[in-house]
């Protein structure tokens, strides 16, 4: 029986270019950022797992014997368990836990995905089975996502289990992640505190850009929206319906300012005003094109502008939640302009080494 306590730890995230992309297997690019899920536990005599988690006021108890039951369709924790368990990967006895996090909760930060990914870590940990970042990132995405046959993608859970800045591009298998180290501070997170229906915005943007590269495959072929450049799709944009139009070209343009990321950050040196510059054509996208913006979250981008960021963005499924800045040397006078706006402000760092 393993008798020290256990501590482990997630981040949270955000998403610099690729926003509502990773599910239509196109690249995105992610830092983590130091706004955390820490797992801490004592060993028990017993086979119970329990779970305090006093940020939210939730406690859970779990029995380490069986196929565990959902009381609803989006109960991670018993899910986690369950994934592990097929696997054969179970600790050998109880444990207590408590839960303590940072990130905020159902904002786009990645709570819920780091919640998860520091659940498989701890229970790897007490089962003294190793694996990677990227194998713990997958175990994650089957207890969060595939589980409850939800919309999302990877990039959450293995930005929360690699720490870092990646790009990351999922229409490989196994995905291709690749580390880019060019130096980036600066950041200031906005929670809008607009709560957000994560299920919906995402299921909806998915469905709706599922359908516009559907058209585009039944019409034009030759056309691949994943490779193709943006010019060819002209011919082809003039004949689509209005709204799958809009879509189609929003993401195209996002796709492309993913690629336009990569490179700088990859060889740098990155050029302030023009990472700024794209950050703000994402959001546009993300505003205009797919629909998944607030009238809030864009007063808090034009906020953070107007007090000297270069840049800034939503981030996560949209439709509430947060947006970040992009404010190397003007972080308190940002900060302060989000929160006069009516949102709360976390000045961000992005943690040089894994989670």
């Amino acid at each position: 029986m393993t008798h020290l306590p256990l501590t482990v730890r997630s981040w949270g995230r955000i998403c610099l270019f690729g926003e509502h992309q990773d599910y239509l297997q196109l690249p995105v690019i992610a830092a983590a950022v130091d706004l955390s899920i820490t797992i801490t536990g004592t060993p028990r005599q017993d086979d119970l797992l329990t779970l305090n988690l006093p940020d939210i006021g939730q406690y859970h108890e779990f029995a380490l014997a069986g196929e565990l039951p959902y009381a609803h369709n989006r109960d991670y924790l018993p899910a986690t368990l369950n994934v592990l368990r097929r696997e054969g990967i179970l600790p050998a006895h109880g444990w207590d836990c408590t839960v303590i996090g940072t990130i905020p909760v159902n904002a786009g930060t990645s709570s819920s995905s780091a919640l998860v990914v520091a659940w498989v870590k701890f229970l790897l940990a007490a089962a003294g089975a190793v694996r990677s970042p990227e194998a713990i990132a997958v175990l994650a995405n089957r207890a969060e996502v595939l589980e409850f046959g939800e919309p999302g993608g990877l990039m959450d859970h293995y930005l929360s289990a690699l720490g870092g800045v990646y790009a990351l591009d999922f229409s490989m298998q196994p995905a291709q992640v690749e580390r880019l180290h060019a130096p980036l501070s600066g950041f200031v997170l906005g929670n809008s505190l607009e709560p957000k229906a994560t299920t919906g915005v995402l299921r909806a943007a998915r469905e709706q850009a599922e359908a516009a590269f559907a058209w585009v495959q039944a019409r034009a072929p030759e056309l691949d929206c994943r490779t193709s450049p943006r010019a060819a799709f002209r011919e082809v944009l003039s004949h689509m319906p209005a709204e799958l139009g809009r879509k189609l070209e929003a993401n195209l343009i996002n796709r492309d300012l993913c690629r336009q990321g990569r490179a700088m950050l990859l060889d740098g040196p990155v050029d302030p005003r023009e990472l700024g510059r794209m950050l703000l054509e994402h959001h546009r996208q993300l505003s205009e094109g797919i629909g998944v913006s607030t009238p809030k979250l864009d007063r808090m981008v034009q906020a953070a502008v107007q007090a000297g960021a270069y840049g800034g963005k939503l981030n996560g499924s949209g439709g509430g939640g947060c947006m970040f800045a992009y404010a190397p040397g003007h972080e308190a006078e940002v900060a302060g302009a989000l929160e006069e706006a009516g949102g709360k402000a976390y000045l961000l760092t992005i943690p040089p080494e894994p989670g």
